[in-house]
């Protein structure tokens, strides 16, 4: 009798698992964005469009072929950009998230050899990865919903 009772309580346990695991109502995954969010996307986009319109202070230290500054510039002000940037991608729309990461990493990958430009004062590739930074940031930004 105790044997059956052990195999009738496993038998219980097996059922209500399974029960429990199919049951229930799948979560949506929005497809659109809510205006609220919208508004909490333009307070986390803010930095970024700062740290877009300093990118010129960036623009005349190359043309002026100031390498300490163009490359101090690149770890101090725009220094913060990776982590505000990454904070926007997880606050977007799955849809969303896996091009902004792409453009995220694209564009350091362009501050990156900037500064390896900067650093051997090559004028030429600095202006060319400057461009490509620029373009990669402006389409970042084109992803986030405007209200």
């Amino acid at each position: 009798m105790p044997r059956i009772r052990s195999i009738l309580s496993l038998l219980l346990v097996v059922v209500a698992i399974f029960c429990v695991s199919c049951g229930g109502q799948k979560a949506s995954i929005p497809t659109t964005y809510a205006p609220e969010k919208i508004e909490q996307l333009q307070v986390l986009v803010e930095p970024i469009e700062e740290a877009k319109e300093n990118f010129d202070v960036l623009k005349g230290f190359i043309a002026d072929e100031n390498w300490i500054d163009t490359r101090t510039y690149i770890h101090g002000p725009l220094g913060g950009l990776r982590q505000e940037m990454s904070s926007l991608t997880r606050s977007l729309l799955p849809k969303d998230q896996k091009e902004a990461t792409n453009l995220s990493k694209s564009l350091f990958t362009d501050l990156e050899r900037l500064d390896a430009a900067a650093k051997e004062r090559n004028s030429a590739v600095a202006q060319r990865q400057y461009g490509k930074a620029v373009n990669d940031l402006q389409s970042f930004l084109d992803l986030v919903p405007k209200s």
